[in-house]
């Protein structure tokens, strides 16, 4: 079961989300918050497996509340859910380590497929956030590749493997049936790739992974 932290300043939303999460057997939800404090207070008194943030909340915004979570809670996988899919916003979410980034406008399907990606240690965007993201990657890509490609000759061949993998939004479970390794295996590899690259999460290190050109283009 993948007990979820609910937090929006609208109550209407917060209604509306739950009754979509409650339609997933596999999915609880075990708190509520009006805004970012609460978010943060009630994480740590329930200690769920994904954590839903809108970004515009009283007292403590939903990026500030995601930025504290994941430093209190570094095992808590935080989604960004919002109105709001500025580029700014998006840049600072996956800045501070959130998991996922979706839009309130998006498919409901969307919402359960990402929080499920998101517990099982993938990451998950929703695809206009991705193509945008993608976009930003294209301005200064020759800059960026090169730096890129130095981090990465940091890693074993292995390695590059399960990054190679990760990158694509598999999940552990499903790297370690593709490589015939055991999940803890995984785990530790994606352990040592974060620590490598300095990144603070499967998603940073899947942008590595593209601007360096293992996944979605020819390494130079």
């Amino acid at each position: 079961m993948i007990r979820v932290l609910l937090a929006d300043d609208e109550a209407m939303i917060r209604a509306g989300v739950a009754a979509i999460l409650a339609a997933d057997a596999g999915i609880e939800v075990v708190a509520e918050a009006a805004d970012g404090r609460e978010a943060v207070a009630q994480a740590l008194a329930t200690r769920p497996d994904v954590v839903l943030l809108d970004i515009r909340m009283p007292v403590l915004d939903g990026l500030a509340a995601g930025a504290e979570i994941r430093r209190v809670l570094p095992d808590a996988g935080v989604i960004i859910l919002t109105t709001f899919g500025e580029d700014a916003y998006i840049e600072r979410a996956l800045g501070f380590g959130a998991s996922g980034f979706l839009l309130k406008a998006g498919d409901p399907r969307e919402l359960l497929s990402g929080i499920h990606a998101v517990a099982d240690g993938a990451a998950f965007l929703s695809p206009k956030v991705a193509s945008r993201v993608i976009a930003r990657l294209s301005g200064g890509a020759l800059t960026r590749g090169a730096a890129a490609r130095d981090r990465i000759a940091a890693l074993t061949a292995r390695e590059r493997e399960v990054l190679t993998l990760l990158a694509t939004g598999l999940s552990n479970a499903d790297i370690g049936s593709r490589m015939f390794v055991v999940e803890g295996t995984v785990k530790a590899h994606v352990s040592t790739i974060l620590t490598r690259l300095g990144a603070r999460n499967r998603v940073q290190a899947a942008i590595t992974a593209y601007e360096a050109g293992l996944v979605g283009g020819e390494a130079e």
